[in-house]
């Protein structure tokens, strides 16, 4: 027995029974937020004044005007528990805000295609600690993250999780699922002696039989989604950005066992082909959609899919083109391709009934950015309050977690956030965040991160 385990192992036997024991639980934290506007998600309307009393990660009580907060405090002092109040004179209070297509492990740049030769895997886990704090100050308390390059979004969700690192709380693919050449494959452009042949459990696939082995191995490797690549892609270096790079049958494949496993399945769709497939396939919601055709709306809201337009990165993709050298040739040709289109696309969708759920493509743009993509919603012919619905109770409804989150309910996860102003009136007021709260914990204030 070494020193020092047996010094441990008597300064154990040696402590009281009290302190050996388990600690004595503390009273949950309790605040008070008093808001002078409060969005209501759920029904869609404005609300005046309006406290809420959180108590440890939930609303416990919201009531209207502004409630004397020295109850509460006498209360909570009682208890032993820590309290705090904090005022939004002169701002709009929401919900935590989701977006539904992120990427917080990467960010593009003139010299992303070569960053991944010289930089470990390292390097973009300890960058998406800064990405993941600047989606939380901007307001994103949740996000879901569809595509990485080695399950590094699983440990950025982990280490968010156990409060290692700030960060939204996060609903990741890892890694998207493709096909040979396609728009997932990790090794498109590379010269043929380091390509190699990537399979499954890289996330690409070439029959029905690697379909139900890559959700497998996706299940084993802790995730929480799934993202599919049924059409190439902007950023890749191939010449396509809208053919059909998945087989129905593969699509089903995948939807199958995926749903078996209690995931929901995204789809990164370009093209009117390949939408047609995945949303056949029984995907549950279209990513980008910028060719969208009239027959695809028409399935999609017979099937009942969500699309996630992205407008951002289209509008972002094509300034950057316009830029020499920031993209290869041919990556800049399909940037100007999509960018003119994607924003009336969304718009056309919304008028055809098409259910929508905000998201952005963050990484494709500079992180923090998110809510940039209001202001183009709106643009798009979208009302106001229904862009914000598409950041709440839509998004969470895509992730199935419209018990939790999505709302300022009693009950439910003390998510909320504020801005200055009214947003119904001035969209773009949900880029100045001044407030963000998440899990009861308050990040930032007056516009100022806290922590």
């Amino acid at each position: 027995m070494t020193k020092r385990l047996a010094f441990a192992i008597a300064a154990a036997l040696a402590l009281p029974d009290a302190i050996a024991a388990e600690p004595t639980q503390t009273a949950p934290d309790v605040t008070v937020l008093q808001c002078a506007r409060m969005v209501d998600t759920a029904a869609g309307r404005l609300l005046g004044e309006t406290t809420l009393v959180i108590e440890g990660k939930r609303v416990k009580e919201i009531k209207a005007g502004d409630v004397d907060p020295t109850p509460y405090a006498n209360a909570a002092k009682a208890a032993g528990a820590n309290f705090s109040v904090h005022k939004i004179s002169d701002g709009t209070c929401l919900p935590g805000l989701i977006d539904s297509h992120t990427h917080l492990t990467g960010e593009t740049s003139p010299t992303g295609y070569t960053d991944q030769f010289r930089w470990n895997i390292a390097d973009y886990a300890i960058r998406s600690t800064v990405y993941a704090r600047r989606t939380l100050m901007a307001g994103f308390t949740t996000v879901r993250n569809v595509g990485d390059s080695a399950n590094e979004s699983v440990a950025l969700r982990n280490a968010i999780n156990a409060g290692i690192v700030p960060g939204p709380r996060i609903f990741t693919a890892g890694k998207a699922i493709g096909t040979t050449g396609g728009h997932a494959d990790p090794t498109d452009g590379y010269r043929q002696d380091l390509a190699g042949d990537p399979g499954p459990k890289d996330g690409i696939i070439n029959s029905v039989d690697d379909a139900y082995k890559t959700i497998r191995q996706h299940y084993k490797d802790g995730v929480d989604v799934i993202k599919i690549m049924p059409s190439g892609g902007v950023l890749d270096e191939s010449n396509s950005v809208d053919n059909a790079q998945m087989t129905i049958e593969e699509i089903k494949a995948i939807t199958s066992a995926a749903h078996d496993y209690g995931f929901t399945v995204a789809a990164h769709a370009h093209g009117a082909e390949a939408i047609r497939r995945a949303v056949l396939g029984g995907v549950d919601s279209i990513e980008h959609g910028t060719f969208m055709s009239d027959e695809d709306m028409k399935l999609m809201k017979e099937h009942g899919t969500w699309y996630v337009p992205t407008i951002i990165a289209g509008k972002y993709v094509q300034e950057m083109a316009a830029k020499p050298g920031y993209y290869p040739p041919q990556v800049a040709a399909k940037a100007l391709q999509v960018g003119p289109i994607i924003q009336a696309t969304a718009g056309k969708a919304y008028k055809a009934g098409v259910k929508i759920a905000f998201g952005t493509d963050a990484a494709v743009y500079p992180h923090g950015q998110n809510a940039k993509e209001f202001e183009y919603m709106v643009q798009a012919g979208m009302p106001a309050m229904f862009v914000l619905q598409a950041a709440t109770t839509h998004a969470a409804e895509l992730l199935h977690k419209q018990n939790e989150l999505g709302q300022i309910a009693v009950g439910r996860v003390a998510d909320v956030v504020a801005v200055p102003g009214n947003p119904l009136d001035d969209i773009t007021v949900m880029q100045k965040m001044e407030f963000v709260m998440k899990d009861g914990v308050v990040y930032k204030e007056g516009g100022k991160p806290v922590m």
